[in-house]
């Protein structure tokens, strides 16, 4: 439920008081419990952290150096996930007097460093690739294989686990690109090991993983385009911000103009706006406040919003207050 505020209105300050004080004690409450997210997320790591050490002494065992490198990769997926973790739970502690939004952006910056990590990634594993295709090095590819079939499966309950996460929750989705960054690589370290063993291709190995940081590096591309956007509070993915005025205008009679509207993005699915709205009048403001929370909720997807009602010439009209929504 969004809530909304207007510098006009100053009669409601006790029931305001009283909401204050309800949601900081849900809040807290929220902060005490582990969400489904944050199970997900665990389980991963864990899994992820258990298959790391396989491939590991898997590796060491057979000689291996993709098994190693495959090790490696997901050194840094299991800090990548810790890095989720850490977000997802620093997300849900209440605001403070230095930080009133809360903590909730953090786990967009978990997103934004995950992608980050890949770019580093991607870039090592290029030069691992080029430097076997021009040093192979022998691998026992019985062991390899074995391995990389075990760390295919646990990649893709891995994947199972974290999918299905909301199209705008940015942490999940850097922990979900890591771990499809895995079963990526777990993929082609199974074609390598049957070319390898069947074909004896030892360039394989090598050429397979240019492929997969390829694919790799375009999803990446994706999680810091977005990141980056939430962090410079742009306008939130499908909205349209004309869509956005014209329906405020028509939320209520009251309504003769909206203008100066501003909708952003604080983290996954929390949606912040601030508007101006011009009353015809003898009007009360609050049934149009009441009008615009329910329409900026129901259709945008906005959970707090503040409103300033103009009652005559709107008063920051010399810092461009007819910008975005003026008609």
């Amino acid at each position: 439920m969004s809530t909304s505020h207007a510098h006009t209105h100053d009669d409601h300050d006790h029931d305001h008081h009283d909401h204050a004080h309800g949601h900081d004690h849900d809040h807290a409450h929220d902060h005490a419990r582990i969400s489904g997210r944050e199970r997900k997320l665990i389980f991963a790591f864990a899994l992820t952290t258990l298959m790391m050490l396989v491939e590991m002494v898997g590796g060491f065992w057979s000689g291996s150096l993709a098994l190693v490198a495959d090790a490696g990769h997901m050194l840094i997926d299991a800090l990548a996930l810790l890095l989720a973790i850490a977000g997802a739970w620093f997300a849900k502690r209440p605001a403070d007097a230095r930080r009133s939004y809360g903590y909730g952006r953090l786990e967009v910056l978990a997103g934004f460093v995950n992608a980050l990590t890949q770019f580093v990634l991607v870039a090592f594993i290029a030069y691992e690739a080029v430097t076997r295709l021009f040093n192979p090095a022998h691998i026992l590819s019985g062991m390899m294989l074995v391995v990389a079939i075990v760390g295919l499966f646990v990649n893709l309950l891995v994947l199972r686990t974290l999918h299905g996460h909301a199209h705008d929750d940015v942490n999940l989705a850097g922990a979900t690109l890591h771990v499809l960054g895995d079963l990526l690589g777990s993929v082609a370290a199974v074609v390598a090991a049957l070319l390898v063993r069947w074909l004896e291709w030892n360039w394989a190995d090598p050429v397979l993983s240019l492929l997969v940081s390829l694919l790799i590096l375009n999803s990446a591309w994706r999680l810091l385009r977005r990141s980056s956007h939430i962090l410079l509070e742009g306008v939130p993915e499908g909205l349209n911000m004309g869509d956005v005025a014209d329906a405020l205008r028509a939320a209520d009679p009251s309504i003769r103009d909206i203008h100066h509207v501003h909708v952003w993005q604080l983290a996954s699915g929390s949606r912040m706006a601030t508007l101006h709205a011009e009353l015809h009048e003898g009007h009360r403001s609050a049934l149009a406040i009441t009008a615009i929370n329910r329409v900026l909720a129901e259709r945008f997807g906005v959970q707090h919003a503040t409103v300033q009602v103009d009652t005559e010439q709107c008063p920051d009209h010399a810092r461009d207050c007819g910008g975005q929504g003026r008609r």
